[in-house]
């Protein structure tokens, strides 16, 4: 390999992204444009460079190739063990993916990109396997070469005349981090295949015979040096002008048209390589007729094949009815601003009664658009007609239907014969009879048949001779053969238009299944909610179970089953390797199961419900012993899961603010308490340190009257601490849920009578009165709180009001309560404080007589108090002059004995 030439084209879409901030691993492609150029030499030869640095590095699938310069180059380089399959048994060695998760290195090199995996392994293509390693956070060094790439592969068979099977789409290519293309001259690649290189003997006489001429590979080095340089253009101009090119190219709009002819491939091939170098919109279209829905097996396959490869190659499917396919194209690229229409000519010879062709008709009916057709180069195809007998269109009903008709129509036949009336009236009855048929009918069966035996009957009774086929005039069998035309045109037209108002109703319902999911989930409160009006939106469109798993804690939650009741079917649905996949679709963001190239064994199609950043759930639609679902089902599906996204999203954002906005609170919370305490409590803490000081420095100078001063000041202090603190505690355990109330019937005098006890000391300054109405009053509480409640409100009267004021206690009974008051004759409450009076830290700025400013907590505990107790506190003006608090409290009936 010491004559190779590397020619590095490399692009890095994360030069500015950090190291710690990466989340998926980066991918380096190593691109060739044949075998045996040297793209796994050069992988190898850099993936011991970048161990010797310290990177760990593991081969997890190197193709072995028998060369001896490769093989050496694998030295000391960590080999996972091969996933070993049998498949018929022959035992098959594929990359081993789990392992490779298990092992999680930094780097993995995994050869042959565009590989198909054997069945067994979890994906259907290597390239699916390098995306989930990639999602993992692995770097990966890959290779491959020209002919591999999706939109190419029609190019690369008109080169060479072969079709290559192994294939992975643009997006895989395109969104490389790294593209490193490994280039030699093709002499020398034909040099190194003569020599044996490259493959065995045999293998390489083959190659050189087809694929491996000097003109192939100088066609093939051209095409992937042009695909690296427009990829390595694509990337600089994103990455240095991103803002002038995000619009810059918005007016091309590409429209391909699919169909189910092989061709259409090569067709969607074209229209993705058009729609990347015009840097335009790119959407594939179907037209369903009624013909497609009586399509054969083959042919569905095929569509499906197309419709996949075109969302492959970045594709927007849209689907659309109707009879005039040239009609529905126009006007859909009418309404979509399509620029330019791709479509595919076939071999297809004109029927004589068609006047012009499709490609004449639709440039007719958008002469302002470009199209672009592409010739079918493969042998004449022709889509088979539909078939007018089925026996499973057989049913027992409409063959009644179909001949009680006729026998009507023959019996008013014979009436208008009997009446005298012409032929011409009586085959007018017959016709009509015919296209009756064709609409209580289903089967196209009955329509011919009541065509048929319409005109043996018109033939047998009302022709001369009578009763029987023969016919008399000369005139009589042309007559026959328009009286069928006309029946058979006839029940044709009827049942196409009976057809279209079918396609149209169920298009009518699914929009509006779609439209009622959208109402439902803007009404949904909660996230049960909208899972619940999803899933049975889902049932109502598809009718098949849908299971719903939602997100819950970086994992998946219990399954929620709509649409199903039946025990055993759930047992299937619910199994271990269900619930894997659905795990796998969590974990990786992707699509998977049934009618998917990953997981493909399941019994259920698993989609993610993803927002932004985020997948709330995963959906899960039974697709057991029954068809894939319709392209626009699942456009449909989609929208609903997108829908439902959004819900999630908003609800989950809703929750989101409100943990923020506790949070926020909480810490409001805490820097209030904190700066309360540290502003108010320096007053007391600074007394009382001052007074000890004092008593420890001068006691023998002070008096004892000073001395007592002393004393109470410290007292004072003290209690006052005591009794903040007592109320922090108490709010903290109410808040919390942690207080345990001792809830007892009480005499409301003796819980006033012990508050009275425990009141600051300044309340010998203030007149305070005891008012009863029964000094029988008793409550139900927790004596203790209670009692705090009332210091708390009679201190606070104390603290700001003039000494000598009047405060009064009284209770009296209001129905099923007792309603306690504490008056004061201060100089009251203004109206705006009275609103925020009971908010924790509010003081309404008031300064008490003592100049101390209080903390703001005694009412807010009063009020956490009563309302634990099931009652209610307020405020309201004293008359004349003043404030009285009320709080009530639940009675009790009080007995006395004798």
């Amino acid at each position: 390999m010491g004559n190779d030439h590397i020619f590095s084209g490399v692009v890095s879409k994360q030069q500015t992204v950090m190291a710690n901030e990466k989340k998926c691993g980066l991918l380096k492609i190593y691109f060739g444009y044949a075998a045996g150029v040297g793209k796994t030499f050069a992988m190898l030869k850099d993936a011991q460079e970048v161990k010797s640095n310290g990177v760990d590095v593991v081969a997890g699938y190197i193709e072995p190739h028998a060369r001896p310069e490769t093989a050496a180059l694998l030295g000391n380089l960590e080999v996972l063990p091969f996933l070993e399959l049998n498949y018929k048994n022959v035992i098959l060695k594929e990359f081993d993916l789990d392992e490779a998760l298990r092992r999680r290195p930094e780097l993995i090199l995994v050869d042959e990109l565009a590989h198909t995996n054997a069945e067994g392994c979890r994906h259907a293509k290597r390239y699916q396997d390098v995306e989930e390693l990639l999602r993992a956070g692995i770097d990966v060094y890959t290779t491959i070469n020209v002919q591999h790439i999706e939109s190419l592969n029609d190019v690369v068979f008109a080169i060479t005349g072969i079709t290559v099977r192994e294939r992975i789409p643009d997006s895989v290519f395109d969104s490389a981090d790294q593209i490193e293309v490994v280039d030699i001259e093709p002499e020398e690649l034909l040099e190194r295949l003569n020599k044996g290189k490259v493959y065995s003997e045999e293998q390489a006489r083959r190659a050189l015979s087809n694929f491996f001429t000097k003109e192939n590979l100088i066609a093939l080095r051209e095409i992937a040096l042009r695909l690296t340089a427009d990829q390595v253009n694509r990337i600089a101009a994103q990455n240095n002008e991103p803002s002038k090119n995000s619009g810059a190219y918005s007016n091309e709009h590409i429209l391909v048209c699919l169909s189910s002819a092989p061709s259409n491939a090569k067709v969607i091939r074209t229209a993705a390589r058009m729609a990347d170098a015009f840097h335009g919109t790119f959407t594939a279209l179907f037209v369903q007729t009624t013909e497609a829905l009586e399509y054969e097996d083959k042919d569905r396959t095929r569509l499906r094949e197309h419709l996949r490869l075109a969302e492959q190659l970045g594709a927007q499917i849209a689907a659309v009815y109707g009879e005039d396919v040239p009609g529905q194209i126009a006007e859909y690229a009418k309404v979509s601003r399509v620029s330019k229409i791709v479509i595919g000519r076939s071999s297809h010879i004109k029927r004589w009664l068609v006047k012009t062709n499709f490609v004449d008709k639709l440039s007719m009916l958008a002469p302002n658009l470009d199209i672009y057709i592409i010739p079918d180069t493969n042998p004449s195809y022709h889509l088979r007609p539909p078939k007018f007998v089925k026996p499973a269109e057989f049913s027992p009903v409409d063959s009644f239907k179909t001949i009680g008709i006729l026998i009507a129509c023959t019996l008013i036949g014979l009436w208008f014969d009997f009446l005298g009336f012409s032929e011409a009236n009586i085959i007018t009855t017959f016709i009509l009879g015919v296209l009756f048929n064709s609409i209580v009918t289903r089967g196209r069966i009955y329509s011919a048949l009541s065509s048929v035996l319409g005109v043996l009957v018109f033939n047998f009774v009302f022709t001369q001779p009578q009763y029987s086929l023969q016919a008399a005039l000369p005139s009589y069998p042309v007559t026959f053969i328009v009286m069928l035309a006309a029946s058979l045109i006839t029940s044709t037209l009827t049942k196409r238009v009976k057809e279209q108002a079918r396609q149209d109703a169920q298009k009518a319902y699914r929009t509006e299944v779609l439209l009622e999911t959208s109402q439902k989930l803007q009404q949904a409160s909660n996230q049960s909610e909208i899972i619940k009006e999803t899933a049975q939106q889902m049932v109502k469109l598809l009718d098949r179970t849908v299971i719903f798993y939602l997100s819950k804690e970086n994992t998946l939650s219990s399954p929620m089953v709509f649409g199903c009741e039946e025990e055993e079917a759930l047992r299937r649905y619910l199994s271990e390797d269900e619930l894997a996949v659905a795990e796998w679709v969590y974990k990786n963001n992707k699509r998977a199961g049934a009618t998917t190239n990953t997981l493909s064994a399941a019994k259920c199609l698993y989609l993610a419900v993803r927002g932004k950043d985020k997948v709330f759930a995963v959906v899960g639609i039974v697709m057991e012993k029954h068809v894939s679902l319709e392209m626009f089902e699942k456009s449909l599906v989609i929208a609903m899961l997108g829908e439902c996204a959004l819900a999630l999203e908003k609800e989950w954002l809703s929750e989101t603010q409100k943990q923020i906005s506790m949070q926020m609170q909480q810490e409001q919370l805490r820097a209030n308490l904190l700066r309360a305490i540290s502003h108010d409590l320096r007053t007391p803490l600074t007394s009382i340190s001052g007074n000890a000081g004092i008593l420890r420095g001068n006691s023998k100078v002070l008096s004892e009257e000073q001395k007592q001063g002393l004393y109470t000041d410290i007292y004072d202090d003290s209690l006052w601490l005591i009794n903040l603190v007592e109320n922090l505690l108490s709010i903290t355990r109410i808040d919390n849920g942690t207080l345990n109330l001792n809830m007892q019937p009480e005499l409301l005098e003796d819980v006033i009578i012990e508050a009275l006890l425990h009141i600051n000391r300044r309340s010998v300054e203030h007149k305070i009165e005891t008012v009863l109405e029964d000094e029988f009053l008793m409550a139900r509480m927790d004596s203790r709180l209670i009692i705090q409640v009332i210091i708390n409100i009679i201190d606070n009267a104390i603290k700001y009001t003039q000494e000598g004021s009047s405060i009064v206690i009284s209770a009296k009974r209001d129905g099923a309560f007792i309603r306690v008051e504490i008056a004061d004759d201060g100089s009251g409450i203004q109206d705006s404080a009275k609103e925020k009076l009971f908010d924790m830290f509010y003081t309404a700025k008031n300064i008490s007589s003592d100049s101390r400013r209080g903390l703001g907590l005694g009412l807010p505990l009063c009020k956490s108090i009563i309302n634990a107790h099931g009652g209610t506190i307020y405020v309201r003006d004293n008359m004349p002059q003043g404030t009285v608090f009320v709080f009530t409290l639940r009675a009790e009936e009080v007995n006395v004995h004798e």
